[in-house]
């Protein structure tokens, strides 16, 4: 599902007819919220069951497995930034993906708040080449050592959010605590896996970019943490 309040911007509407519907392509360019709402679905936690499985925000390097597009183990350096900055730009150009932590940065694995991991699409192996095509419901695993014990930490995707790295307001967005929200207090824990719209914003003849080499937009997907369990 595509989050109704984002905006997107016109030279991409090409791009989404192919994967939209009429009416949810409308509701997505006007901001309009006027569609009926969608019904959450069964596996969404309370914010009572968050607070059973959530770590406790703690930053920590981390390993990444979707199977559903073939991601196996995928490094995640933790680090003290924000989103596509330069140190995190640096850890993505090895090919593995880097997660910000801190007062513009995000928590750690399965913290209550936004977990924001990014990584490339079209260089340095792309290891986020197939992440746009995540489906509502689609499970993303992060396995990690805590203290000395092994987790694993299962999120579902939940929404799919557009970007503007131009726009200041959209970053903001982006780096909250509830994604898409920000100054909203969070009781669940989010993730926000993050990667360029590079091929899309080159179609329609964009081809700006910021001193790190970060395109104008960014898809995110939005997932929720629904079960945390120990790894042997």
């Amino acid at each position: 599902m595509t989050e109704p309040e984002t905006t997107y911007p016109r030279r991409l509407l090409a791009v989404l007819l192919a994967t939209l519907s009429a009416a949810s392509m409308v509701a997505a360019a006007s901001g309009s919220a006027s569609a009926a709402p969608r019904p959450k679905p069964a596996w969404l936690p309370t914010a009572a069951h968050t607070a059973n499985i959530a770590a406790d925000g703690t930053p920590h390097n981390a390993r990444l497995t979707i199977p559903r597009i073939g991601i196996h183990g995928l490094k995640v350096i933790a680090y003290r930034g924000k989103t596509d900055d330069a140190r995190g730009t640096r850890i993505q150009n090895h090919g593995i993906a880097a997660a910000s932590y801190g007062p513009h940065g995000g928590v750690g694995p399965g913290g209550i708040g936004n977990y924001q991991v990014a990584g490339h699409r079209s260089s340095h192996g792309a290891p986020f080449r197939r992440t746009p095509s995540l489906p509502v419901g689609a499970r993303i695993y992060i396995d990690v050592d805590e203290h000395g014990a092994q987790w694993r930490y299962v999120y579902r995707v939940v929404r799919t959010r557009w970007v503007d790295f131009r726009s200041a307001a959209s970053l903001r967005r982006q780096r909250a605590a509830v994604p898409g929200h920000p100054g909203a207090t969070p009781h669940r824990a989010w993730m926000t896996l993050s990667t360029c719209a590079t091929p899309e914003d080159h179609a329609h003849g964009d081809f700006w970019h910021d001193r790190f080499g970060n395109p104008q937009h960014r898809i995110d997907k939005i997932a929720v943490l629904v079960r945390r369990e120990p790894r042997s």
